[in-house]
């Protein structure tokens, strides 16, 4: 599969060793352009490659968005237009600016996202997960123990792409809802921000 990923910080550049190990192809972008990727690209290997936020659209059959979520409006809509789009993003209003809606909790981020790129599938997954423990967590109880990942979205299709990439990972997908249910139980004030828990115990705290 091709997978574009718009942000290369620690999110961005841990599914994209993830995704390349298991031989996708990456093409990864940030906002500082591809020549600022280069040690990067070099890290992931020839399965990957650097570029900027549209080429990583174009490229990509299914995107992954981990930018600070102030930028969201910046994400490319017509490359990315009837994609599955992986939102691993998170609303922190001292770094993103203040948003009205969100702070009074008549939407969620993932909708404002899914309203901007109108013709695309947006799943919110791996925002509540650290990223060195995403890193470092796969399968580390064995194949009996695994840690879940939270997953929100409107779409069956789009889900279940966001389920077989998790798996792959080594962890358990954990189905949270909508995108307007999910949603609320990922963001950042919700009990499993932050944590990272067998799936089995994900889902009894999120129930």
């Amino acid at each position: 599969m091709r997978i574009g990923i718009i942000g290369a910080g620690h999110i961005g550049s841990t599914l994209a060793k993830y995704f390349v190990s298991a031989g996708h192809l990456v093409a990864i972008a940030n906002s500082r352009g591809p020549e600022t990727l280069r040690d990067l690209e070099a890290d992931l290997g020839y399965n990957a490659e650097a570029t900027t936020a549209p080429g990583a659209g174009r490229f990509g059959e299914v995107a992954v968005v981990s930018v600070p979520f102030g930028r969201y409006t910046e994400i490319p809509v017509a490359e990315l237009a009837g994609k599955t789009v992986v939102d691993t993003m998170n609303y922190h209003p001292q770094r993103d600016g203040v948003y009205p809606q969100l702070d009074s909790d008549d939407t969620t981020s993932s909708e404002l996202l899914q309203r901007h790129l109108s013709s695309s599938h947006v799943v919110k997954a791996f925002n509540t997960t650290p990223f060195d423990k995403l890193r470092d967590f796969p399968r580390t109880g064995g194949e009996a123990l695994l840690y879940g990942v939270p997953v929100a979205g409107d779409d069956d299709a789009a889900k279940r792409c966001a389920f077989d990439l998790i798996e792959e990972m080594g962890f358990q997908p954990v189905d949270t809802g909508s995108l307007a249910e999910g949603g609320r139980k990922q963001q950042p004030d919700s009990s499993v921000f932050g944590v990272v828990l067998p799936a089995e115990e994900l889902r009894a705290r999120l129930s």
